[in-house]
């Protein structure tokens, strides 16, 4: 008896539950169609490379993070491995704009706090008064309630105003591209929880990781363990489009529908009608794999405490502008992966990777691939600005922190609205409402970065565990 699973939203998470969904069926021996419905006009979602005079564009993300497998595994099964390219080997440090200097963040810090004393003394990133707040975190008491706090709250608690505002703020919000006032702790990074539940203190927590982790022979090449580890950062070598477009060709012939948008999805029976603007689907598993607004929409009229839920996950706006220079017009050395800006220098410009130093292959000889970041939540309004307006911002900005005064060979922006949700603090209470009331619909399942997760693996993951729920349940009625 023929099934159909119908995923809506053709992004990571919605390729990797359509492929994945596919290949445990046919495990099973069950006859599942795969239908894959998008509302825009292309697969991959935020993923999406551009090769143009000999330079690979990353227009949304650039990196996959291996700490976490499930992106790589994915590429290497699917016959991406002999694409992967890791970092360069060469100027693995990042640095952070402090008025018109860029200042090497300190071999050994990590987010928010230091585990090597030699460089943290001797780095101009931080003032003497800040350094010795931040030496505090060695006596201050652990807080015991257990209760979710935003990154901001956390960081001014245990290391200070400076040390939230010139490394925790620009360094996260890199990530997030969120406000630290709301972003929660729990839900981005757990493992200073339980550093602080654990060794109390975060410099002590941090420095019994690196001493474990040298022990185990885990040192990265710059000689810290407990810093920013670069080697774990991976690319494919033509851009990470690959892995989109490679999972479009193991889909079934005409599996993939574009410009299809989803109003609403309604139960039928024991399955589901998906209604579009032309047509209505019947399908017996439905994935949404849709950012958590448009889950929300399509669902109210089944769901309405679960779409209330959703609404409450808020996005912010984010535009990636990628500029190409001739190698001479720089007088920076360009000797690091990038840097990011503190908001509280207020620029244009968020953060900016040196791309063509990071990854091999990025950009001709004689040339450098720069990737510069604007709007974000704590600055919605640089990215409705016109594009002149941008470049021009980021123009004044580049030429007082790298000294480039040239006009770019090339340049092209991206904007990504409302693509990047915030994991607000209760983030995690909020999830787990959601999944409460989603685990109501044996075949409805939700995937996606509005979730567990923001980057490449955990939205794979994500798509995943979506497809394994869906075939399982489907497999339990045949």
């Amino acid at each position: 008896m023929k099934r159909r699973i119908v995923i809506v939203g053709a992004g990571i998470a919605g390729l990797s539950a359509a492929y994945r969904a596919k290949k445990l069926a046919d495990a099973r021996g069950l006859d599942v169609e795969i239908t894959v419905l998008e509302g825009s006009g292309r697969a991959g979602g935020v993923i999406e490379s551009v090769c143009r005079d000999g330079c690979v564009m990353e227009l949304g993300p650039d990196s996959i993070l291996t700490e976490k497998p499930w992106a790589r595994v994915l590429c290497e099964e699917i016959g991406l491995g002999e694409h992967i390219v890791g970092t360069s080997s060469i100027h693995r440090q990042s640095f952070i704009a402090l008025g018109k200097a860029l200042h090497p963040i300190p071999e050994g810090f990590s987010m928010m706090a230091p585990s090597r004393l030699a460089p943290f003394v001797t780095t101009k990133l931080f003032s003497w008064p800040a350094k010795l707040r931040m030496a505090a975190d060695l006596v201050l008491p652990r807080r015991s309630d257990g209760a979710d706090e935003s990154l901001a709250s956390f960081v001014r608690r245990r290391l200070g105003s400076e040390a939230l505002e010139r490394a925790a703020q620009p360094m996260v919000g890199g990530v997030y591209t969120a406000d630290p006032e709301k972003l929660s702790l729990r839900a981005t990074m757990p493992r200073f929880v339980e550093m602080e539940r654990r060794h109390r203190s975060l410099i002590l927590g941090l420095v019994e990781a690196r001493r474990r982790a040298l022990r185990l022979g885990g040192e990265d090449t710059d000689g810290s363990a407990a810093g920013p580890r670069y080697s774990l950062f991976i690319s494919l070598d033509r851009g990470l489009s690959a892995l989109p477009e490679r999972l479009c060709e193991l889909l079934p012939a005409d599996a993939l529908r574009t410009g299809t948008i989803v109003e609403r999805i309604e139960p039928q029976g024991g399955g589901w009608k998906v209604f579009t603007l032309d047509d209505a689907l019947d399908a017996d598993a439905v994935c949404l794999a849709t950012p958590a607004y448009a889950t929300s929409r399509m669902i109210e009229g089944v769901a309405p405490e679960l779409a209330r839920s959703l609404n409450l996950i808020e996005y912010a706006s984010s535009a990636t502008v990628n500029l190409v220079y001739r190698r001479g017009d720089i007088a920076h050395a360009l000797d690091g992966f990038g840097f990011a800006v503190p908001a509280r220098e207020r620029r244009t410009l968020l953060a900016c990777t040196f791309s063509s130093t990071k990854y091999p292959g990025r950009a001709p000889s004689g040339t450098v691939l720069l990737r510069a970041f604007v709007g974000g939540a704590l600055f919605p309004e640089h990215y409705d600005l016109p594009d002149d307006r941008i470049l021009a911002g980021l123009a004044h900005d580049l030429g007082e922190l790298i000294g480039l005064h040239a006009l770019p060979l090339q340049s092209v922006i991206t904007r990504w609205p409302r693509s990047m949700p915030q994991y607000n603090v209760g983030h995690l209470e909020r999830l787990s409402r959601i999944e409460e009331e989603a685990g109501r619909y044996a075949t409805l399942a939700l995937a996606g970065s509005a979730y567990r997760g923001v980057g490449i693996p955990d939205c794979v993951r994500s798509g995943e565990a979506a497809a394994e729920r869906l075939v399982e349940a489907l497999a339990r009625h045949c």
